[in-house]
């Protein structure tokens, strides 16, 4: 029986200049801080997963040290524990399967489902900018092949961002879909505006309805089930939400109560691989989508979407996509491999054993800032 030998974590970051200035934080982002976990076993097989930044993990490596990578049920329920006192440390579950799907030669996607091999990958916009600018943009990605597109809210004034989207409209017609973020979800902890009520978020929903929007995300509070469950009803398009819901029980409610269209917990903040496949298979069995947040570095989109290829009934990814600020090789910049999208707008499997991680190891000398070994080297 393969063994866990040792759990190595380490931290990254990456100045950025210009800074990122994302449409969720009113403090421009500087820097780009990544935490790796390694799993090592004692048949020299390593799993490699990453996302958050493992917070409240220390002082809890014996109860995986000596035990068998594939207990995957036993070492969630441990994580979950973790989860409930101290932080989200789901990247050791992402690691686990990484090297599940390496110990057996196949990629997670597989291990998962397999149902598909690629998916339409929608650009996901991180950033505030004019109507002018983003309807610009939002032609360069229908000439880079993508069919759809993301766009943040975050104006003081909502009927501002309602003319971003009518710019873009105007601008490429119905040759993108467009989903609209309202980031009304959660809060980082400085911002202390109010959020909207369900009176604004249905306002806006009808707005975006005449707009042919695909689908309104986080236009509540994540915790106002029985609001978003209203709005879903009273509204002509899908709602989505639940990205930074973080219990399983959330979404069972959510689903039970009929809260949402779309269903959006990702592996690397809200119970892991492990987790994120039965909430998906819940939802989806209630009539509702699957298509996963995907915000937090390369290797959370990676294993996102091995996650979404395996199961989700959702055509859809969410790519984090936004240039020239928020680019490709910033998101991926711990990775040799960088995970881009074809011509006709998907985005395809790594078919490699796991996740298909190949870390650039240049980049984690640059920018490694510190490391920590857990339980026993071997």
């Amino acid at each position: 029986m393969m063994k866990i030998t040792s759990i190595e974590i380490k931290q990254y970051a990456m100045p950025l200049d210009p800074p990122f200035k994302a449409a969720w934080d009113p403090a421009p982002r500087k820097k780009f801080a990544t935490t790796l976990v390694f799993v090592h076993t004692d048949e020299g097989i390593t799993g490699v997963g990453s996302g958050d930044l493992m917070f409240g993990f220390q002082g809890h490596e014996h109860l995986f040290i000596g035990q068998d990578p594939f207990d995957i049920e036993r070492h969630n329920k441990v994580l979950d524990n973790i989860d409930f006192h101290y932080g989200r440390c789901w990247p050791l579950d992402l690691a686990l399967w990484d090297l599940m799907g390496k110990a057996t030669g196949k990629p997670v996607a597989e291990l998962v489902g397999g149902k598909q091999k690629k998916l339409y990958a929608y650009a996901s916009n991180g950033e505030i900018v004019s109507p002018e600018v983003r309807a610009e943009r939002a032609q360069r990605f229908i000439e880079e092949g993508y069919k759809a597109m993301k766009i943040r809210f975050h104006h003081d004034d909502v009927r501002d961002d309602i003319k971003v989207i009518e710019e873009v409209r105007k601008a490429v017609g119905n040759k993108i879909e467009i989903m609209v973020d309202a980031n009304q979800g959660w809060k980082m902890p400085w911002d202390v505006e109010r959020t909207w009520d369900l009176k604004k978020a249905y306002q806006v929903s009808k707005e975006l309805e005449q707009l042919n929007v695909f689908w309104l995300e986080e236009p509540l509070p994540h915790e106002q089930f029985d609001e978003m469950k209203r709005l879903r009803e009273m509204s002509g398009i899908r709602i989505a939400g639940g990205e930074m819901n973080r219990r399983w029980h959330d979404f069972r409610e959510m689903a039970n109560r009929g809260s949402l269209d779309v269903y959006q917990p990702d592996v690397a903040l809200s119970g892991g691989i492990t987790g994120v496949k039965k909430i998906a298979e819940y939802v989806q069995a209630n009539g509702a989508w699957f298509s996963p947040h995907t915000w937090s570095n390369g290797i959370g989109v990676l294993a996102n979407l091995h996650l979404a290829a395996g199961v989700s009934d959702c055509p859809y990814l969410e790519f984090p996509y936004d240039p020239p600020t928020w680019t490709i090789d910033r998101r991926d910049y711990i990775q040799k491999e960088k995970l881009s999208v074809d011509a006709d707008g998907f985005v395809h499997v790594p078919q490699k054993p796991g996740l298909g991680i190949e870390l650039d190891e240049e980049a984690l000398k640059k920018y490694e800032i510190n490391s920590a070994y857990v339980g026993e080297k071997q």
